[in-house]
């Protein structure tokens, strides 16, 4: 049986150099199960063609206001009745300035006319053009008539001039697009999200890490980020990007990253401890390359503070999420770690099965018990484990 999709998105594209990037949008979109439906101007379609729009969406394209296959030629209505939002990418500034101003001449400015769901717009065009005043002003209405511009950004154009009137990069209009879709649970929540592994020095070139890629950390940001939270995001090495948006704070070793944790907890309200922390560090590492020879090494350990358990004990302590990997018995230890720090919530799983992998199963526990959750994406294990805690944090 195949599941139904996540979303239900109308991508409206305008004539632009721009369109080029459309294509981008909607490969993501379809990537992470959505199902999206392309509706294209005239002039759209001399910069990309239908049949792209119609290969990567998988559905045909509209671009025919008078389409008599569509029943009672009601095509502008019908199209946009079962999504569950509309996105302009890009939008040139004639069809800001005809959405801004109630004009509908043909099949997209129409069917956003008529339509029952949010809207949201990426601007694209010239400089100039984006800074005049009559682009202005049509911006401005269309945000006091609810619709959310993305956007646009600064930098080279195709004209070749540099400056404002950018169309935002495909991956940020994705994140964008799945934040507007997602219940603000944590609007205006200041968290604090650690990720990644810690790099313990033994020497200028060699130290103690672990196989952390830093997926579940930077997933529990991005879907912070999408519920509405104000996200820091204090990472070890990871070649991950963060989520637009979120601050982020990179660091190195375990002290680095305790460091910036302790210089941002006051300023937090919930605090997510997800990083793969050295429990150990070498205690004097070497100023210089330590040189091979015949002879054993050997290495003084020392522990590394516990993170977690020195934020959750302080006096002002914010709600605190942990996450605990186990090799063995799971529920014993995670339920010992969740009690030992005194946690609301902690997130469990199996180490060689989650460390590194796309994917994990993933188990709750709080104060009412265990709650599993099914093998999944790291995003939509993010994206539960973010609800689940957001309705905890708002009972305290």
């Amino acid at each position: 049986m195949t599941a139904p999709p996540q979303h239900r998105i109308l991508l409206g594209i305008t004539g632009g150099v721009a369109a080029y990037k459309a294509a981008e949008l909607a490969r993501l979109f379809v990537k992470h199960g959505a199902d999206v439906r392309v509706a294209m101007t005239d002039a759209a379609c001399r910069f990309i063609t239908p049949v792209t729009m119609q290969a990567l969406s998988g559905q045909p394209v509209a671009t025919d206001l008078w389409d008599a296959s569509i029943p009672n030629a009601m095509g502008h209505i019908a199209a946009s009745r079962d999504r569950d939002l509309i996105v302009v990418a890009p939008a040139s500034a004639n069809f800001i300035g005809k959405l801004a101003n109630g004009l509908a001449d043909d099949l997209l400015s129409t069917l956003c006319l008529a339509r029952e769901c949010p809207l949201l717009v990426a601007p694209a065009m010239n400089r100039q053009m984006w800074e005049n005043a009559a682009t202005q002003r049509n911006v401005q209405r269309l945000r006091l008539d609810g619709v959310a511009i993305l956007g646009p950004g600064s930098g080279d154009q195709a004209c070749g001039e540099v400056g404002m009137g950018r169309m935002l990069e495909p991956e940020q209009l994705h994140a964008e697009v799945l934040a507007a879709l997602v219940p603000k649970v944590l609007a205006g929540v200041r968290v604090l999200v650690t990720a990644g592994p810690t790099f313990e020095a033994i020497d200028p070139v060699r130290g103690i890490t672990n196989r952390s890629s830093g997926r579940m950390g930077y997933a529990v940001a991005q879907a912070a980020q999408e519920a509405g939270a104000q996200v820091t995001l204090v990472s070890g090495p990871s070649a991950l990007h963060p989520p637009f948006g979120a601050r982020l704070v990179p660091v190195t070793s375990a002290q680095d990253m305790l460091d910036a944790v302790n210089a941002g907890i006051a300023d937090t309200d919930v605090f997510i401890a997800v990083a793969a922390v050295a429990d150990y560090r070498v205690r004097s590492a070497s100023a210089q390359k330590i040189k091979k020879s015949d002879r054993a090494l050997t290495l003084e350990l020392e522990p590394t503070v516990d993170i977690l358990a020195s934020v959750s004990t302080r006096p002002d302590a914010p709600f605190c999420v942990g996450f605990a990997a186990e090799s063995h018995n799971l529920d014993q230890f995670a339920q010992e770690k969740r009690a030992k720090k005194n946690l609301p919530l902690l997130a469990a799983n199996i180490a060689q099965e989650a460390i590194g992998a796309a994917d994990s199963e993933l188990i709750l526990f709080d104060d009412a018990g265990r709650h599993p959750l099914p093998r999944a994406p790291k995003i939509e294990q993010a994206r539960a484990l973010v609800r689940h805690m957001a309705t905890l944090y708002r009972r305290r």
